[in-house]
Parts: structure tokens; C-alpha cells; sequence
């Protein structure tokens, strides 16, 4: 099957296709199931993409579009992009405050998006994605929002900066530490952090990724 991906996840239905209502799921080798095309856009041909994941984002995102600001925010950590992730959060900020009442708020507002897990992607966190990202500087900031780690254990430039961009730590009284969310298969953030070593090595033991 030849198409332009944006054209298939607009009308695609279930798992069939939207053209001849053919069956296009198949199984890979691993025995997971897989949506195989050949796929010509701005970049360049590819034969054979999986776009089984995107498909099942873009049901879901159809299903729960309130949601679609927190995948972004989570992709963000994963791709370290501290720019957008500290502009996200301060016009999140800016549309709550616009808000006249918490009854008058949108569905989207209400999302939590620091503690946001991700539904597609073993229920990952803001803060478990940071640590597959292999960004200190998103998980810094994550930890300085959304836990209770000792501010004395922050880098001066790290405390330095998030006050430029005008964050501060909130009162954190009942609500969830970062470090305590667990993925789909248990993991807290230092779990992964561990499997993956490299810049995590020396926060390994440090309470800075799991209580």
C-alpha cells in the first residue's frame, strides 16, 4: 500500500484500509503486529514503515483529544527540547490563569503535565522520558516542579535559570513526587536510569530518580 501518511491517519478506521476496506495489519517476525507501507512525502520514499504507532496515536488522540497537549509536552522530554518545554509550561500557566472558575475549565487544563504517563508509551512520565532522552537539564527542571528532592541538591545554575523563566517551586502537599511514578513494567525513572548508565551512572543511589 502507497499513500501519504497524513491522508491514512485522517481516515483511518480500525485496522482497515480506507480505500478498499482490506485487513492491512500484519504480524512481524518478533509476533507483534505491525501496519507495513510504502510511504513517499517531503522525506523522501520509504518502503516498508510501520505506522501501526501512529495510527494508534492519532485513534487515540481522536478519542482523548484533551491529551494531545501532554503527548507533546512528553515527546518534548524526550527529545530534551528545554525551550519548548519551559515555553509549554508557562502558557499552561497562562491559560489557567485565564480561566474565571475551575467549573469553566477546559478538559485540557486539567491534565497535570508534569505528571502526566503516557498511555502508548508504557506509561512513561515527563520524568522517565527525560531519562531515555538523556537530558539532565529537562530532569532538573522536572524535579525542581514536581517533587520534594532538597533544593540544596540543585546546581546553582539550574536554580539560577528556572527563576529567570519564572519558575519557582510550589507547595508540593498532596501531590505526587515525580521520582515515585512507576511505568508499565514497574520501573521508576532511576530504574531505567540504571539500564541505560551513561550520564545516569552518578545519579544511580542519589534519591534524585526514585524515593
Amino acid at each position: 500500500m502507497t499513500t501519504a501518511r497524513q491522508c491514512l491517519l485522517d481516515a483511518y478506521t480500525v485496522t482497515e484500509c480506507p480505500n478498499c476496506s482490506k485487513n492491512i495489519l500484519t504480524v512481524a517476525p518478533d509476533g507483534t503486529q505491525q501496519v507495513l507501507c510504502s510511504v513517499n512525502n517531503e522525506g523522501g520514499f520509504q518502503a516498508d514503515e510501520d505506522i501501526l504507532p501512529l495510527l494508534s496515536e492519532e485513534g487515540y488522540l481522536k478519542a482523548y483529544p484533551e491529551e494531545r497537549k501532554s503527548r507533546a509536552f512528553l515527546e518534548f522530554c524526550r527529545q530534551g527540547d528545554i525551550h519548548a518545554i519551559v515555553t509549554m509550561l508557562q502558557n499552561n500557566d497562562e491559560d489557567e490563569d485565564d480561566e474565571d472558575d475551575e467549573d469553566t475549565m477546559q478538559e485540557g487544563n486539567q491534565i497535570d503535565l508534569l505528571r502526566y504517563q503516557d498511555p502508548l508509551g508504557d506509561m512513561q512520565s515527563p520524568l522517565h522520558a527525560a531519562v531515555v532522552g538523556l537530558s539532565r537539564e529537562v530532569a532538573w527542571l522536572l524535579l525542581l516542579l514536581a517533587s520534594n528532592l532538597d533544593l540544596q541538591e540543585f546546581p546553582e545554575r539550574v536554580l539560577h535559570e528556572a527563576e529567570a523563566a519564572g519558575f519557582t517551586r510550589e507547595d508540593q502537599q498532596g501531590k505526587v513526587d515525580i521520582r515515585s511514578i512507576r511505568n508499565a513494567h514497574g520501573q521508576s525513572a532511576e530504574q531505567l536510569a540504571s539500564e541505560l548508565g551513561d550520564i545516569w551512572q552518578d545519579w544511580i543511589g542519589t534519591q534524585r530518580l526514585a524515593l
